[in-house]
């Protein structure tokens, strides 16, 4: 199935704002949200094909997130990239524990963000 809707979860206006810009003009749709909460109420309702998931947020983390996400049978079949500051081994290794696909470590590589969205659909 290809990737076409996104939702890009960051609590930072500019890294939302620049994951947006990027996809948009590869032709993704982009759904954003600004934490966890968010995120977990958009995936069950926009159903989106993909998302893009920081870790570091207020309230409930990314792993956190992602977790709920990977147990949920509305949302087990999305999947999470984590996006993050965090960029130790061990948070990588946590962060596919936790059901991503991927982990990616800021400032994003574009082109390997794009490239790994592309090998999912």
């Amino acid at each position: 199935m290809p990737i076409r809707r996104i939702l890009v979860v960051d609590d930072s206006p500019t890294e939302r704002l620049a994951l947006t810009e990027l996809l948009t003009h590869e032709g993704y749709q982009v759904i954003t949200a600004e934490n966890g909460d968010q995120a977990l109420a958009l995936a069950r309702t926009e159903s989106p094909d993909l998302v893009l998931m920081d870790v570091v947020m207020p309230g409930i983390n990314g792993y956190q997130a992602t977790r709920q996400l990977q147990r949920d049978a509305t949302t087990k079949h999305i999947p999470v990239i984590i996006c993050t500051t965090k960029g130790q081994e061990a948070d990588r290794v946590w962060g596919l524990r936790q059901g991503a696909v991927a982990y990616l470590v800021k400032p994003i590589d574009e082109a390997a963000l794009l490239a790994a969205i592309r090998s999912m659909g």
